[in-house]
C-alpha cells in the first residue's frame, strides 16, 4: 500500500545523446523513469551541434512520461516536492531576449570549429592569467569561444547583439528559463558549476570577471553587453524558479547542477580525495580536491565540485572526449557489432590487443593532453588482427586515457591520493571494460546498482535546495537499498606497464596529424 506521505523529487539529466527524467523517493530509490534522444547534427567535419527547441521538447516529454508512470504506480502529483536540473555543460546557446527564442542551433561541448579562435587567444599576453582565473586551458572545450564564433558568423546573433537583445546562456540557463515560461517571466540564472565551464568566471570569486570578458571581447563585440545568466549557488530555495504550465506546474526548481559534479553528488563524493568517473559520450574524471584550487601545470582543469551555498568544494577534473563515442565509432562507423554489449563481447573474445593501439582522438585530445591537432590513429596492426583485437584496444584507450587523468591529478600534491574510483555511465556496466581499469588503475572499482547516478545528483542537490536535508551530512546518512558492487585491481605486471607506455608513445605519434594533412 502507497504511503500517502511520502515525499518524491524528479529530476532532469540532459545529456548528450538523451534526456532522462527519473524520480526518486528520499532514500534515493529510482521510482520512475524515462528516456528520450533527439537529433544530432553535424554540418561539417568537426561541427557539433543540436536544435535547442528539440532539447527541450526532450525534457517536457520525457517529464510528462516519467509523471505518468509515477501516477500509475498509485502515487499523487503532490507528492513531488521540487525538481532539479542537470546538463551537459559547455554546450552553448545565444537567444532573443524579446521573443525567447534560440538565433542559432546549440554549439555542443565537443564542437571544434573554434580552433583557429583558440590558436589565435593563446598568443595574447594575458593568456596565463585567463587559465589562472578560469582554471581552464583555451580550447574549443569552453563556452567563450563559442559566443565569440556565433557573434562573428550567424547574422542573426549580430543584430541580436546590436539591438541589445542577445542573451548567451548554457543548456541548464535555457531550460530553466523555459520551464519558467520563457520571455514571459524572463528568468536567465545559472549555477556556478556550469558558470565556471563557461571561461567567464572567476573560480575563486564564483563571479563574473571583467578582464575574462574583456579578454574574448573584440573591437566589434564588447561582451559585458552581453545579457548573461546570474550565478547562484546549485541548491537554491528561489533562484531557479518553478515549473509554469505544463503537467508539473507550480513544482520548484530547487537544483541547478553540471552533470559531472551530479555524478560525484550522486556517489556521495563529499570528501577530500573522493574520486569518480563517468564513461559516458566522454569520460568525465573528477577527483575532490576540498578547499584548494590547483594551478593548471600537469594538464588538468579546475573545477567546482559542488556549491551548496554554506558548503562548497573544488576537484580536479580531466575530460576526455571519447569513451562511449567511441564504441559507438566501431557498431555505427565500422559495423564490428551491432550494438554496444556486442563490442564488449567481441573485446573478450581474445586475451589482450594484440599489439593493436588505438588513440581516439577524432577531435583532438582533451585532459591531460590537450593535442588539438590530434585526430584518431591506429598503431600495430598485422595481418593477425582480429576484430576483437580492436575492440579491446578502443576499450584500452579510454582506460589508458583515465589512467594519465588520475596520474595527473595525483601530481598536483604528495598528499592526494586514489583509494577507489566510483564509475558510472553507459561504458561502465561493461564488466571487461571496468575489470580492466580496475588492473590499469590498480585500485579498486566502485560501481552502484542504479545506473541514473547523475539524475541522483540532480535529486540530492533539489533536496539540499528544498531543505528537505540541511547539508552533506544528512545526505551521506541516506541509507540507500542497493549495495554498489565492488571490482577489485588484480596485480599488475610489468607488461601491463609496458602496454601503457606504448599508449602514452601512440599518443605523441598521433600529434600534428591534423595541420600535416
Amino acid at each position: 500500500m502507497r504511503n500517502p506521505n511520502s515525499r518524491f523529487i524528479i529530476a532532469v539529466d540532459q545529456g548528450t545523446t538523451s534526456t532522462r527524467v527519473a524520480l526518486f523517493d528520499l532514500q534515493g530509490d529510482l521510482i520512475a523513469f524515462h528516456q528520450e534522444c533527439f537529433s544530432q547534427i553535424r554540418p561539417q567535419p568537426s561541427w557539433h551541434e543540436q536544435d535547442p527547441e528539440e532539447l527541450y521538447n526532450s525534457v517536457t516529454n520525457s517529464l510528462d512520461k516519467c509523471l505518468n508512470k509515477f501516477l500509475e504506480q498509485g502515487f499523487r502529483k503532490d507528492q513531488i516536492t521540487c525538481l532539479g536540473v542537470t546538463n551537459q555543460r559547455e554546450t552553448t546557446i545565444a537567444w532573443d531576449s524579446t521573443s525567447g527564442r534560440p538565433l542559432y542551433n546549440a554549439t555542443v561541448w565537443g564542437d571544434t570549429r573554434t580552433k583557429d579562435m583558440v590558436t589565435a587567444a593563446k598568443k595574447r599576453h594575458t593568456h596565463d592569467d585567463v587559465v589562472h582565473k578560469t582554471g581552464l586551458p583555451i580550447s574549443t572545450y569552453s563556452s567563450a569561444l563559442k559566443l565569440c564564433w556565433m557573434l562573428e558568423n550567424v547574422p542573426a546573433v549580430k543584430e541580436a547583439y546590436q539591438e541589445g537583445r542577445l542573451v548567451f546562456g548554457t543548456l541548464d540557463s535555457w531550460l530553466i528559463y523555459k520551464l519558467n515560461g520563457g520571455s514571459e517571466r524572463d528568468l536567465v540564472v545559472t549555477d556556478s558549476t556550469n558558470a565556471s565551464r563557461t571561461g567567464f568566471m572567476d573560480l575563486s570569486t564564483r563571479q563574473y570577471d571583467r578582464e575574462l570578458l574583456e579578454f574574448y571581447t573584440t573591437p566589434q563585440y564588447d561582451l559585458s553587453r552581453v545579457r548573461m545568466p546570474s550565478i547562484h549557488p546549485s541548491a537554491d530555495p528561489v533562484a531557479y524558479g518553478s515549473v509554469r504550465g505544463g503537467s508539473l506546474d507550480g513544482i520548484p526548481i530547487t537544483g541547478c547542477v553540471g552533470d559531472q559534479s551530479a555524478a560525484l553528488i550522486g556517489h556521495r563524493g563529499f570528501s577530500v580525495g573522493s574520486a569518480k568517473a563517468t564513461y559516458g559520450t566522454g569520460c568525465f574524471c573528477v577527483y575532490n580536491t576540498g578547499s584548494k584550487i590547483f594551478d593548471r601545470q600537469h594538464g588538468l582543469l579546475s573545477t567546482i565540485a559542488y556549491d551548496f551555498g554554506s558548503e562548497m568544494a573544488y576537484a580536479l577534473e580531466g575530460s576526455i572526449a571519447t569513451a562511449g563515442s567511441g564504441v559507438s565509432f566501431l557498431v555505427d562507423n565500422m559495423g564490428l557489432a551491432p550494438n554496444a554489449a556486442g563490442i564488449s563481447a567481441l573485446a573478450d573474445s581474445v586475451s589482450d590487443s594484440g599489439g593493436v593501439v588505438f588513440v581516439t582522438a577524432f577531435s583532438g585530445l582533451f585532459a591531460p593532453y590537450w593535442i588539438d591537432d590530434a585526430r584518431g590513429t591506429v598503431f600495430g596492426i598485422t595481418m593477425k588482427t582480429q576484430r576483437g583485437h580492436i575492440a579491446r584496444a578502443v576499450l584500452e584507450a579510454v582506460c589508458y586515457q583515465t589512467k594519465a587523468a588520475f596520474d595527473a591529478a595525483l601530481a598536483y600534491d604528495d598528499g592526494l591520493m586514489l583509494k577507489t574510483l566510483n564509475v558510472d555511465g553507459g561504458m561502465s556496466q561493461s564488466n571487461n571494460c571496468m575489470q580492466l581499469q580496475a588492473d590499469i588503475l590498480g585500485v579498486d572499482i566502485v560501481r552502484p546498482k542504479m545506473c541514473e547516478i547523475t539524475a541522483l545528483g540532480a535529486c540530492f542537490t533539489a533536496g539540499l535546495g528544498a531543505r528537505i536535508w540541511n547539508d552533506t551530512k544528512e545526505v551521506d546518512q541516506i541509507d540507500l537499498a542497493n549495495n554498489p558492487e565492488i571490482l577489485r585491481a588484480r596485480r599488475s605486471d610489468i607488461s601491463g606497464h609496458e602496454a601503457f607506455i606504448t599508449w602514452q608513445k601512440a599518443v605523441k605519434m598521433s600529434r600534428g596529424w591534423l595541420s600535416c594533412c
